[in-house]
């Protein structure tokens, strides 16, 4: 599929094929003759639902700006972490193998992820070279390193965040926003070791050796569902503090900004995120 936008453009590209099954990029690019930083998109959904057309207006506003943006349909749900990070990790090859003919810049690439993509998305930056993730064979021989990392009220501690809408529900009566989280949480991690395995904030608290490129949280507030105290933290910090905190500690740059979170969505409000990938890319 190609659409036309005002001063960009769309295009769905399959990039690999798991089976039958295409793994497919939806890149929106600037109009003219490049090369454009680009930003790999990774839509939430609990690590169960969702779609690139969901990245397709903060795309927009990247193009704006003069960035390309690439929204992955990457595995999830039934097929369980680390299915996610291995279709990320080779994207993120795919698009510096490719991006002479794609009019990108191979030496400018971020990534970026909404709610549980903002997980994958930190994970995915923390851990370029894990071979777990980077099991998807490309012939070009490309890391999955990256400049920097934007988070959008992520799912930083998948965790701490499964035991808290557990114990909601335990109550009788939880608020609607539970929903079916932690159906979703069984679904694609299947176990709390894997939870906790697969979790930047832990990996960090774990002291494990990571990469830590510049990074931003953007967050709604108020949003029980992503900014909450860990009540198994000894430290008396929600999570997007106390992560803050760590990454800090691990000698990385992150910064956090605050939205109300009504308009948290409002592309007239990404200002912020548009001008750090602006700062790290251009």
């Amino acid at each position: 599929m190609v659409a036309d936008m005002p001063d960009a453009s769309i295009k769905d590209i399959e990039i690999f094929y798991h089976g039958e099954r295409p793994l497919i990029m939806r890149l929106i690019r600037p109009d003219g003759p490049g090369p454009f930083p680009v930003i790999l998109d990774l839509h939430g959904g609990c690590w169960c639902i969702g779609e690139p057309s969901e990245c397709e207006t903060r795309g927009q506003v990247f193009a704006a700006a003069g960035m390309a943006s690439a929204a992955l349909d990457f595995r999830q749900a039934e097929e369980r972490y680390p299915s996610s990070l291995q279709d990320i990790n080779y994207a993120l090859r795919w698009l510096k193998a490719y991006a002479g003919e794609l009019k990108l810049d191979a030496g400018r690439v971020g990534i970026l992820g909404q709610s549980s993509g903002g997980h994958l998305a930190m994970l995915a930056a923390m851990r370029p070279n894990d071979p777990r993730y980077g099991t998807l064979p490309l012939e070009a021989a490309v890391d999955a390193g990256v400049r920097c990392v934007g988070m959008m009220w992520p799912v930083i501690n998948p965790l701490s965040r499964y035991r808290r809408v557990i114990g909601l529900r335990a109550t009788g009566d939880p608020p609607a926003w539970v929903a079916d989280l932690p159906e979703r949480h069984d679904t694609y991690w299947v176990s709390e070791d894997n939870m906790e395995e697969g979790n930047p904030m832990l990996v960090l608290e774990r002291a494990e050796r990571v990469e830590t490129p510049p990074a931003i949280w953007f967050q709604g507030t108020p949003d029980p569902v992503h900014d909450y105290r860990d009540p198994e933290s000894m430290r008396k910090l929600n999570e997007p503090e106390r992560f803050v905190d760590n990454y800090r500690r691990a000698g990385g740059v992150i910064e956090i900004t605050y939205v109300d979170q009504v308009n948290r969505s409002d592309p007239a409000l990404l200002g912020p995120l548009v001008a750090f990938f602006r700062h790290n890319l251009i």
